[in-house]
């Protein structure tokens, strides 16, 4: 196949054509910010205490049932335990005044035999006020958000194999209306099992869509156009979704209302089918060359150019058997495939572990839940606006590896920082989560510029994988601290900066064209082993291909 940007770069850098694919990409990412975040409302768990059935109690006693212990300078009443209803209602009877003629601490306590009561100052209905996922049955909640992670998974895993074998645009909508139904009859749940199973489908979907449209706007757009895509287009208007997310949760209190609505938003991204195009790359790679030519000839018609007569020369594609299937395991036929994705897989798997692990020990902000996670969504603006302006300008390993530095930095300082600073640690985990947040941001347009067009979606899918692994991992490595407090916090830090070395063996791909078969892939100068460029020969010409070939007339990002 000829080299794609050369025999496109009459459409030019920007234009209409660009611009509305642009957008239009961009608005599927919205969903995602939506549908992955919803259990922070759905599995809520509001203020709550035993239930007291409607037993002859004088008031005093049934103020008193409830066991209260002191937090600071603030009596908190238990949320599992109560005293003996029988003993309590003996004492009733016989006119005793608790706290007066009895001695609280001395009755004997029991579980909430008879359910709880939940506060509706905030929610009306939860999946824990439904099914009392408290008490005992509280680690059911956390169970049920690690079901979206191992959705995610199992369609990290499969969506690059549906992606490249039957194109990237088809595999977008599908995914747009499984996650919708998906969505919809979770709201139908008659059950937790049910609800996690469903939880399942909406993780595997919504992965689906985010890599799918992610590989398929960095095959369409331009080199300027993709960079600004894939860091403040992709990320931004993910992160729009999430910070919607919370003011349509604080109009409707109910968990089932709530997810049926978010499910009917999808319906706004039909018209898109018509508007979006497939990736002529791929369809390249499938033999499909003049259903490639017919959307770029629409492209120049947009973007008021020139087409010629001929754009993909057909002695340059047959060099490329016509329907080859690509799968994981043409990945590990070769040596240096498999070395790179090996240091890609564990790249991604670091970044999760310490993004997540930071997570879990970042302070809580204090008040209403909805601003707060507004205010949680809205602190990655900064980085991606930050990574925008330095993907335009600067290797992709200089910049990775630093902010990865600074991730791993924070994770193995903030163990030594006392609880008397509470504001310096405050300000070294923000700190690290804006570091992770870049690594996030760079890592996934570095990763699809390694690939070639053929593998794209398969790498991206097999990254993304070990991604799930590592946020489902990270949980468990932050238990370690149960056991010895610093361990958890040397384990992820030290991934972090060992991760941040391997990456320095990547290819670099800054200002470089996008390869498109994997001998242009194998064509990489770098730690796994040496370059083996290869000659292509055609109607007695030869020409060289040297992987993503550096074009000194590539232009940056403008913003």
């Amino acid at each position: 196949m000829g080299d794609y940007d050369e025999e496109t770069a009459f459409l030019g850098q920007i234009g209409p054509y660009f611009w509305l694919t642009f957008f239009l990409l961009n608005t599927v990412f919205v969903s995602t910010g939506f549908n992955g975040l919803y259990i922070i409302f759905a599995g809520a768990a509001p203020k709550h205490s035993c239930l007291v059935p409607d037993v002859n109690l004088t008031e005093e006693w049934r103020n008193a049932i409830i066991p209260s212990t002191t937090v600071g300078d603030e009596a908190v009443r238990s949320q599992c335990s109560r005293y003996n209803l029988a003993a309590v209602k003996n004492l009733s009877d016989q006119g005793y005044i608790p706290g007066r003629d009895v001695n609280l601490t001395n009755l004997p306590l029991e579980g909430c035999l008879d359910g709880w009561n939940y506060s509706k100052e905030v929610y009306q209905s939860t999946i824990v006020t439904e099914w009392n996922l408290v008490c005992d049955n509280q680690w059911k909640v956390p169970f049920a958000s690690s079901t979206l992670f191992v959705g995610y998974l199992f369609g990290s895993l499969i969506s690059g194999q549906l992606s490249d074998r039957f194109g990237r645009k088809k595999v977008v909508f599908i995914s747009l209306g499984a996650q919708s139904l998906s969505v919809l009859l979770q709201s139908f749940s008659q059950s937790w099992r049910i609800f996690c199973v469903m939880f399942l489908f909406v993780g595997a979907s919504q992965i689906s869509i985010y890599i799918s449209a992610f590989v398929l706007g960095t095959e369409l757009l331009s080199k300027t156009m993709r960079v600004l895509f894939t860091t403040l287009g992709a990320f931004l208007f993910y992160c729009i979704g999430y910070m919607t997310l919370p003011w349509i949760a604080f109009g409707i209190r109910d968990w089932r209302t709530l997810l049926a609505v978010l499910s009917a938003t999808s319906v706004v991204y039909i018209p898109l089918w018509w508007f979006i195009p497939e990736s002529p790359r791929w369809l390249i790679t499938q033999g499909r060359v003049m259903e490639a030519e017919v959307i770029v000839r629409d492209a120049a018609r947009r973007n008021k150019v020139q087409a010629p007569s001929v754009i993909f020369k057909e002695s340059e594609v047959e060099e490329i058997p016509p329907g080859k299937k690509y799968t994981m395991l043409d990945v590990l036929k070769s040596s240096k495939l498999r070395c790179i994705t090996l240091m890609c897989l564990l790249l991604w798997m670091a970044i999760n572990i310490g993004y997540f692990g930071l997570s879990l020990n970042t302070s809580n902000l204090s008040g209403n839940p909805f601003l707060n996670c507004f205010l949680s969504a809205i602190t990655e603006v900064p980085a991606y606006i930050v990574s925008t302006c330095l993907l335009r300008k600067c290797p992709r390993r200089v910049i990775l590896s630093a902010f990865l530095v600074i991730g791993g930095g924070v994770l193995l300082l903030i163990q030594f920082i006392p609880d008397t600073l509470h504001y310096v640690a405050l300000a070294l985990e923000m700190t690290g989560k804006f570091g992770f947040t870049m690594a996030f941001t760079i890592v996934y347009i570095y990763t699809a510029e390694i690939y070639p067009t053929v593998l794209r979606n398969v790498g991206m899918g097999m990254c993304s994988s070990a991604a799930r692994i590592g946020s489902i991992t990270a949980p468990y490595v932050v238990y370690l601290g149960t056991y010895n407090k610093v361990l958890p916090y040397i384990l992820m830090g030290s991934l972090t900066i060992a991760s941040s070395v391997v990456n320095f063996f990547l290819p670099e791909t800054f200002n470089k064209d996008l390869p498109e078969t994997v001998e242009q892939m194998q064509e990489c100068q770098g730690f796994c082993g040496r370059s083996e460029k290869k000659k292509y020969f055609q109607n007695g010409e030869s020409r060289n291909r040297p992987f993503l070939q550096e074009k000194p007339e590539v232009q940056t990002l403008s913003l």
